[in-house]
C-alpha cells in the first residue's frame, strides 16, 4: 500500500505550538548520543530546505537518514524501503516534537509543502492572525498536548 500525501498532508494549514509547550522561543532539539534524534533531523530538513517537503517526503527522508541507510542502498532498493515503511501508518506533525516541545510552528502550503517558524517570530503570529480573520488564511491547529489536561 502506497503513502498517498494528498489524503495524509494538510494544505493551507499552521500548526501552532502545543498549549502545554515548555518553552516561549523556537529552540534546535538536542544530539543524543552519537546519532541525531528524529526531531533533530525535522528541524534540519525543515529549517535548511522551506516549502521542499511534503510530509510523505519528510517522512521517508527523517526515516533514511535516522537509520542512516547508505546512499547505494537506497538507490537499489528505494521504492522498497518506502513501501515498507509506509504499510503502518504514520502520524501528523501535530504529534511532532517541534511544535509540542521545542516551540516550532509548522505550516503546510497550498501544496502540502512544509516550512517551520519559531513561536516567536512575527512570521509565526501574522499565521495566527490571517487564520484567526478566517476567509484567507490558513486553518489553525494546535500540537497535541504532552499531557493529559
Amino acid at each position: 500500500m502506497a503513502y498517498d500525501d494528498a489524503k495524509m498532508s494538510y494544505t493551507n494549514t499552521f500548526i501552532q505550538v502545543s498549549a502545554d509547550c515548555p518553552v516561549e522561543m523556537g529552540i534546535v532539539p538536542a544530539m543524543k548520543k552519537e546519532s541525531k534524534t528524529a526531531h533533530l533531523i525535522q528541524y534540519e530538513l525543515l529549517s535548511q530546505n522551506p516549502y521542499s517537503f511534503t510530509q510523505g517526503e519528510l517522512i521517508y527522508q527523517v526515516h533514511v537518514q535516522h537509520k542512516q541507510i547508505p546512499p547505494d542502498e537506497i538507490e537499489a532498493g528505494g521504492e522498497e524501503i518506502r513501501e515498507a515503511l509506509f504499510a503502518k501508518s504514520h502520524p501528523c506533525l501535530r504529534a511532532s516534537m517541534l511544535p509540542k516541545k521545542y516551540g516550532w510552528g509548522v505550516h503546510y502550503n497550498d501544496e502540502g509543502k512544509i516550512a517551520i517558524y519559531p513561536v516567536e517570530s512575527e512570521a509565526y503570529q501574522q499565521f495566527v492572525e490571517a487564520g484567526s480573520q478566517g476567509t484567507d488564511g490558513p486553518k489553525l491547529l494546535f500540537a497535541m498536548r504532552n499531557s493529559r489536561g
